[in-house]
């Protein structure tokens, strides 16, 4: 189901009879036709266990169910907002920053231990994320929302990217994540640089960036 970026902080999606998109519930700007808005009981796709498995793993922010025809207006707090087109790969984001996603992607929850080992779980606390992730896999289109407005930086073989956890949005592609320190005497006196704790990305993909340390 397509979406279309209508200025930075909002965006357009195309309903299409039999299909089915989810959004976060009161994220309806405006519409066009004949569309229907219900709450998804399940918050979102994998039913009745899917659901309990994402409110263990506190990644269960609640969503409602778009379907009909028209067209569908969508933005969130006045947040930024950065259309993903997902190509058979797998989207790691907070369920937070989900404003709309396709519904035929595949949703899931990913332990963060498993991408970074218990560095990834610290990673979690540091930055009050959690100890889980959303993933979406599959063929469509995903809103997410960041303060600030985006950027896209590329992650190479050997060419790692380090990235403020604070800032750190997304990240799609075969791409492993860590928790790096530079914690020294001067941090341990109060007079570091602030930038005690980075997360390093290396692999091949990209990572989102939001321009704030700010979270939702």
């Amino acid at each position: 189901m397509p979406f279309r970026s209508l200025n930075s902080r909002m965006v357009e999606a195309q309903v299409i009879p039999g299909q089915r998109l989810f959004s976060q519930r009161g994220a309806m700007l405006a519409y066009k036709g004949d569309v229907s808005f219900t709450p998804s009981i399940t918050g979102g796709q994998g039913g009745v266990m899917g659901m309990i498995g994402r409110r263990i793993a506190n990644e269960a922010t609640p969503l409602m169910t778009v379907e009909g025809s028209g067209t569908v207006m969508f933005g969130h707090g006045g947040h930024h907002v950065h259309v993903i087109e997902l190509t058979g790969d797998t989207l790691y984001v907070e369920a937070d920053r989900l404003l709309a996603f396709d519904g035929s992607l595949q949703q899931g929850t990913m332990f963060m231990g498993s991408q970074g080992g218990v560095m990834g779980m610290v990673r979690g606390q540091v930055t009050g994320q959690g100890l889980f992730t959303t993933t979406l896999k599959g063929h469509g289109a995903v809103a997410v929302m960041a303060h600030g407005g985006f950027i896209e930086l590329p992650i190479q073989p050997q060419r790692p990217v380090h990235v403020d956890p604070q800032a750190y949005v997304a990240h799609r592609g075969d791409v492993r994540n860590k928790l790096s320190t530079a914690i020294g005497w001067r941090e341990m006196i109060g007079r570091g640089s602030g930038e005690a704790f980075q997360l390093e990305l290396s692999g091949n993909g990209t990572v989102f960036v939001q321009a704030s340390e700010e979270k939702l």
